[in-house]
């Protein structure tokens, strides 16, 4: 690990506790803000995969937070978001994102995990879909799809998602977002940051959870994936502004080896 300050750490594994939301003497984003994301961990992800001046874009800002990491780290950076809560925050929907195709060094995203908190009044968040539902996954991957088409080949991009258990039943969104992105994107690596300050982080839901048998949710994913390096001969013209749609990348079929019924031979699949 290599130390910056008294606050700040490049982490070198992939996990990442943190136990407040803001480093520094200065605000990052809203620590009251439903949802919001720990600064370190868009600190970390600016230090690793961008220089200054790239432009980082947050589809996603919610209070901020990207918007005053980049901005502290020299980088430009564009945030988007249905629920507008100061003026440096442009009002958009993620699943179609006003930027020219491969121009953008950067993206990071906390996405809604399910239709547990309120984000926003507005009809087209994600936010009010369940994560029990195919829909929600349909919609984060357009969103997926603009993240692709807007970045650059070759850059990166960080998603922030977590899973649910609700009413005795126990949703993977994690798992199940992962089989989207890989549509479109190439895994470099997946880090659990560890939650902190969630309302069920008490002595009583502590108990529950031992007494009932069922866990809390301790931790949530962090995505790092990369734009696939794209064929020269295919390159856009860099002077185009044309607004595209991404596709799914060609994904190689993976064939299984498994037993029949009576054990003695092998099947493809």
């Amino acid at each position: 690990m290599k130390s910056m300050s008294n606050d700040l750490i490049i982490e070198s594994t992939t996990l990442w506790d943190f136990p407040r939301q803001n480093y520094g003497n200065k605000p990052h984003g809203n620590n009251k803000y439903n949802g919001v994301t720990p600064a370190f961990v868009i600190w970390n992800l600016l230090q690793r995969y961008t220089k200054e001046g790239d432009l980082v874009v947050d589809p996603m800002c919610g209070s901020g937070t990207t918007i005053d990491v980049a901005k502290e780290l020299n980088r430009k950076v564009i945030g988007y978001d249905l629920n507008v809560v100061r003026p440096d925050i442009i009002k958009n929907d993620s699943r179609k994102i006003p930027l020219a195709d491969n121009s953008v060094d950067f993206v990071f995203i906390d996405s809604p995990y399910s239709d547990n908190i309120k984000y926003s009044d507005d009809e087209r968040c994600i936010g009010k879909i369940s994560c029990e539902k195919i829909e929600f996954y349909n919609e984060l991957e357009k969103v997926a799809s603009e993240i692709s088409r807007i970045l650059k080949p070759g850059k990166v991009m960080g998603w922030v998602i977590a899973d649910q258990w609700i009413k005795k039943k126990f949703t993977p969104v994690g798992f199940l977002l992962w089989q989207r992105l890989e549509k479109y994107f190439e895994p470099i690596d997946i880090i659990c940051v560890t939650r902190h300050n969630q309302t069920s982080n008490t002595g009583i839901w502590h108990n529950r959870a031992i007494r009932f048998n069922f866990y809390l949710r301790g931790f949530k994913y962090l995505f790092i994936m990369k734009n696939p390096e794209k064929n020269l001969n295919d390159a856009p013209n860099p002077t185009a502004q044309k607004i595209t749609t991404a596709k799914p990348r060609a994904k190689q079929k993976t064939f299984y080896s498994r037993r029949n019924k009576r054990g003695n031979q092998n099947l493809k699949s």
